[in-house]
């Protein structure tokens, strides 16, 4: 048992210290990125356009779904206690601070974070790795690191594009139900809405982004010559993600809030 345990420990302190080396790699050439050559900048491009273009639709449905039924539902029970001006505090809390910046990073994760996982899982195992490092392009450079870019700078945008679609969307498709008066609604909102929400938003959705683009590039590296890796690969890029975004949204809700 205790060597067990041992081996245990050993593999764990070895795979925190390849990942905090890989996370130092990727840090220190993400402030060389602007020297790269074009190739590198047209991963980048690629990887916004999928990850956050092609991610518009969904994200669109789930903010305009989850404002109504907040709006609907806030004008229809909180009248009843005299309450009626906690629904704009409580849009400002469940969509701008906790659930724009938190599902934009489920989407990514599920549709970017297997994706990126994949993609260098096969890479490797095919060997275009190391057809890079025959040549002398250094693959965290020209792969990881637009990657990372990438999805953080799509993450942004798209939380920012929930909050908009969650706070005024959100507001017709209510209007369907229960009619609201536009003036009061957004001057309320306005009034609510405070500097420090947005900067959370802002915050949360660059720390989403980097941890998802770290984690997914790390998992897809690692993957060494088995096919059969490259879908628990994509697995494990999911599942630390979820756990680090939880991680990361508490600890900055509490530097921001408390």
């Amino acid at each position: 048992m205790l060597a067990r345990l041992g081996r245990w420990a050993m593999e764990r302190a070895r795979g925190t210290g390849y990942a905090l080396g890989f996370l130092a790699l990727v840090i220190r050439e993400t402030f060389l990125f602007p020297r790269r050559r074009q190739v590198a900048f047209k991963v980048l491009v690629l990887q916004i356009l999928f990850t956050g273009v092609e991610a518009l639709g969904i994200v669109s449905l789930i903010a305009l779904a989850i404002g109504a039924v907040i709006i609907v539902e806030g004008t229809t029970l909180l009248p009843r206690f005299g309450q009626s001006g906690l629904l704009y505090q409580i849009l400002i809390v469940i969509i701008t601070r906790e659930l724009g910046p938190v599902l934009t990073a489920f989407i990514i994760i599920a549709r970017s974070g297997t994706a990126i996982a994949t993609e260098l899982g096969n890479m490797v195992v095919s060997h275009e790795i190391e057809a890079y490092v025959s040549v002398g392009i250094d693959p965290i450079a020209h792969l990881a690191v637009p990657r990372v870019l990438g999805v953080t700078i799509a993450m942004v945008a798209l939380t920012v594009y929930f909050n908009f679609f969650g706070l005024v969307g959100s507001y017709l498709v209510s209007q369907l139900v229960q009619a609201t008066p536009l003036a009061e609604y957004f001057r309320n909102l306005l009034l609510t809405l405070q500097g420090r929400d947005v900067l959370s938003m802002l915050l949360k959705g660059t720390v989403f982004g980097l941890i998802v683009g770290v984690v997914a590039t790390f998992q897809g590296f690692k993957v060494k010559v088995a096919v059969t890796e490259i879908p628990r690969a994509a697995i494990k890029a999911v599942g630390q993600s979820f756990v680090l975004v939880f991680v990361a949204d508490a600890i900055i809700t509490l530097i921001t809030y408390v």
